[in-house]
């Protein structure tokens, strides 16, 4: 009896795993549609072009060796032996099932590595519109292969950083990953645009801030909706299983909290641009609603549904003036990444003492500190390899005709474009 109430909830909680993973690669056509609707028509090809490449990219390196540095174990070479059933199986009956989390390996891998992915997903928009193509997607090697993973074995993995100090003896939590995952990806996107520079045309001699429209706000409106949806399995997959009373009521209150909090950051988003613009902004209304679901990321489980709108609130509300400040700095970023991401991807992990009781404020300001310090840094070496060796940016005439023909050689909208 008690091995076939492992085998139904093995495969419960593989399917759900596999389901939740499923749902977050979808966030990477979220990031292309967002992306390719914030930024303008002549760079609409290249940006999809990046964000299917470093999908497949990150997938490959995180088999090749990501998975191996985060978790100590090479799934490539020995997984497959590792997680046979019959293993898992006989395993279970020796120990005796007590009802812990029980799942395929080959999911677990599954639902790390579209985490990876979406890391990576947020460096796209932040250099969109004039870095070259393949200086990107060499980037993008390193930080799903090595980078990334390492900051991770830090985190989930729970090894010490650099044998000084264990994250987790001191107190850092952080449930789906607004630092391990939001902020790392922010932290690397704020490196290369420093390097890189902003777009022509952008700022005035005399500090002016000049508006780049994006070209195809409907296609940003669906990409946040694609995002907002695939959230549920980037937050609700993080609870690992689902095969039991106490797991399947987490996973509600996960999924509630996710949405609540992303409708708070929303309409606080929309009523801060009103009140500062004197209008109501889809570009921010939209971002808040993502900010909004980056603040919660951290710990979903534990707070009220309330608590969880106002976490987002507080979101929507940062990420406008975090969009702002970053335009006064000069620090060019097309859809507002380093600000989603980054600056409420560190309020995220603040907020998480607030409700959780087993994590410390110096906790997660250590953590925060250490994922930040580290990704910043390796990334901007990368960046500055790169940019000494190949160069990372194309050239001004490149950038004036637009990166679609010089990088792809075609156009996003051809029937619409001058001859």
């Amino acid at each position: 009896m008690e091995n076939q109430i492992f085998q139904l909830q093995y495969a419960i909680d593989t399917f759900y795993f596999l389901v939740c993973g499923a749902l977050v690669m979808w966030m990477a056509a979220g990031f292309a549609m967002l992306e390719a609707g914030l930024v303008r028509s002549k760079n609409t090809t290249e940006i999809l072009t990046k964000n299917v490449a470093l999908f497949a990219i990150a997938c490959i390196m995180y088999l090749l060796t990501g998975y191996a540095i985060m978790y100590d174990g090479s799934w490539l070479l020995s997984g497959i032996e590792a997680f046979e059933l019959d293993g898992v199986l006989a395993s279970s009956a020796e120990n005796g099932f007590e009802g812990d989390s029980v799942y395929s390996g080959a999911s677990d891998f599954f639902f790390q590595v579209v985490f990876v992915a979406t890391a990576m997903s947020i460096v796209s928009g932040a250099v969109a519109e004039r870095m070259k193509l393949w200086s990107f997607l060499v980037f993008a090697v390193v930080l799903t292969g090595f980078i990334y993973p390492l900051e991770g074995s830090w985190t989930w993995g729970g090894k010490e950083v650099f044998g000084l100090y264990n994250l987790g003896d001191l107190g850092f939590s952080d449930f789906a990953g607004s630092g391990i995952v939001h902020m790392a990806g922010a932290a690397a996107a704020l490196a290369g645009v420093l390097l890189l520079g902003a777009r022509k045309g952008k700022y005035g001699k005399n500090g002016e801030v000049y508006a780049i429209p994006g070209a195809n706000l409907p296609l940003a409106t669906l990409g946040t909706f694609i995002l907002w949806m695939g959230w549920f399995g980037f937050n609700g997959g993080s609870v690992l299983k689902l095969g039991d009373a106490a797991s399947a009521h987490s996973v509600a209150m996960v999924f509630l909290n996710t949405n609540t909090a992303a409708a708070g950051g929303a309409v606080a988003a929309l009523i801060t641009a009103r009140i500062l613009f004197g209008k109501a902004d889809l570009t921010m209304l939209l971002n808040g609603a993502l900010a909004g679901l980056v603040a919660i990321t951290a710990e979903p489980s534990t707070p009220t549904a309330l608590q969880a709108t106002l976490f987002g609130a507080l979101g929507g509300v940062l990420v406008v003036f975090a969009i702002v400040t970053l335009d006064k700095l000069k620090i060019d970023d097309p859809v507002g990444a380093i600000s989603v991401h980054g600056v409420v991807g560190l309020l995220g992990l603040l907020l998480v003492p607030v409700t959780n009781d087993g994590s410390t404020f110096t906790g997660q300001l250590i953590g925060a500190g250490t994922i930040f310090a580290w990704v910043f840094g390796a990334s901007f070496a990368v960046w500055f390899l790169l940019k000494a060796i190949t160069g990372i940016r194309v050239s001004e005439e490149e950038e004036q005709e637009g990166v679609d023909l010089v990088e792809c050689g075609m156009e996003a909208y051809p029937e619409f474009m001058s001859k």
